[in-house]
């Protein structure tokens, strides 16, 4: 988990600098066709693509893919009017709303630490969200919104490695969703041209093998071995990282607020995952 942290602390620092030469949705389309290379190569290494023809269901393959392509849509959208920093620690509500859908909502159990942790969590993105007054910034409601989808999109990741490896279930749904990213970056966005693209493409490469490759696959195996709720948790160092990287490549001074709302969500992601008591 804390290689996994280490490359997607870096996710937002390279998709800034990308979008230097292209626009967002291109982006995502690049970096997943990038990744998706990568996952095929995978599988003919392995020699596992038989397990697509082994008769197991494919819904939750579908459903997987809808919302991981929606989520990232919003992800990389969202950053476009948002700073690196900001964006790793909306994202990192993720944890907050898996535990309302998981556990509030649904039946695991809670006791009174889980719901001051939850609390803690809260605050702290109310302070991120509406640093000064009571307005949303575009770039941060979309990521907001995309932290909310993620729990949704773990579930059906979760269900699906129970019946596919983990590259599989990646190669699956970066495969499926990149005719839709390219039609949506073709008509919504100009095309960029081939300076362009070779400018934006060691970016890119990076993200798209390390942070959509192969930190995927760690990702997916850990949903897999632990819950979501415990898996999103384990994730808490990466908008520390990011601050820190964004401060050092971007020149992104960290505010006051960022630095103090962090403390409450950290701690209160803590809290939320200890065992009952």
């Amino acid at each position: 988990m804390v290689l996994l942290a280490i490359f997607e602390s870096g996710f937002p620092i390279l998709t800034l600098f990308a979008y230097a030469y292209i626009e967002p949705i291109f982006a995502y389309a690049f970096n997943a066709l990038i990744a998706g290379v990568f996952f095929v190569g995978v599988i003919m290494h392995q020699k596992s693509f038989g397990e697509f023809r082994s008769g197991k269901s494919y819904r939750d393959l579908w459903l997987t893919s809808f919302f991981i392509t929606l989520l990232f849509i919003l992800v990389f959208v969202g950053l476009k009017f948002t700073s690196a920093s900001s964006m790793a620690v909306i994202l990192f509500l993720q944890l907050l709303f898996s535990f309302v859908y998981f556990n509030l909502i649904g039946s695991e159990p809670i006791d009174a630490t889980h719901l001051v942790g939850a609390f803690l969590m809260g605050s702290g993105a109310v302070a991120i969200l509406f640093p000064k007054e009571w307005h949303f910034n575009i770039g941060d409601l979309l990521i907001l919104i995309a932290a909310m989808i993620a729990p949704i999109a773990n579930y059906y990741q979760k269900r699906s490695r129970k019946a596919f490896l983990a590259h599989n279930v990646l190669a699956f749904r970066t495969l499926v969703s990149l005719p839709v990213l390219f039609l949506l970056a073709f008509v919504f966005e100009p095309i960029p041209t081939q300076e362009q693209f070779w400018s934006a493409l060691p970016y890119l490469a990076m993200s798209g093998l390390l942070v959509m490759g192969v930190a995927k696959i760690f990702w997916v195996e850990a949903l897999h071995l632990i819950s979501i709720t415990k898996a999103s948790a384990m994730a808490a160092i990466t908008p520390v990282l990011t601050i820190f990287l964004a401060y050092l490549l971007l020149d992104e001074i960290p505010t006051a607020t960022q630095l103090i709302a962090i403390v409450p969500i950290v701690l209160g992601g803590y809290m939320i995952t200890r065992p009952l008591r």
